[in-house]
């Protein structure tokens, strides 16, 4: 049995695995920026936070991966949800500036996978 392909008949775990790693993907995130918020002060001071994700070799390439690679993908999400006529696409939209990309993609992963379900049924 292929390891890669355990989950390929089981979309209805798949979808709901990607809906319980997109609330790791919002938790996580906001435990941190709770914690920047403490740290540096009650408010969120975005100039500070983009010069703390900066503030080393090790952090400008994360924060530069993260910029590149979630560009990349959030063009696809859009593409993609279009092409499956996806509804509900306006929490992924606003979920990847408000709450964290960490949240948004699997998120739209479990709506797509809903969708997908949805026409294998039509």
């Amino acid at each position: 049995m292929n390891s890669l392909n355990i989950l390929k008949d089981k979309k209805e775990i798949l979808s709901y695995l990607y809906l319980f790693i997109s609330i790791l993907g919002a938790i996580l995130p906001m435990m941190a920026n709770i914690e920047f918020a403490k740290e540096y002060g009650n408010s969120f001071d975005i100039n500070n936070f983009i010069s703390l994700a900066n503030a080393n070799p090790a952090a400008q390439s994360i924060s530069r991966d993260l910029l590149v690679g979630a560009s990349a993908i959030f063009i696809w999400i859009v593409n993609e949800s279009k092409k499956l006529n996806m509804k509900n696409m306006w929490v992924v939209y606003i979920g990847t500036f408000l709450i964290a990309f960490a949240f948004s993609a699997p998120f739209f992963l479990f709506l797509r996978e809903r969708r997908i379900i949805e026409l294998e049924k039509n």
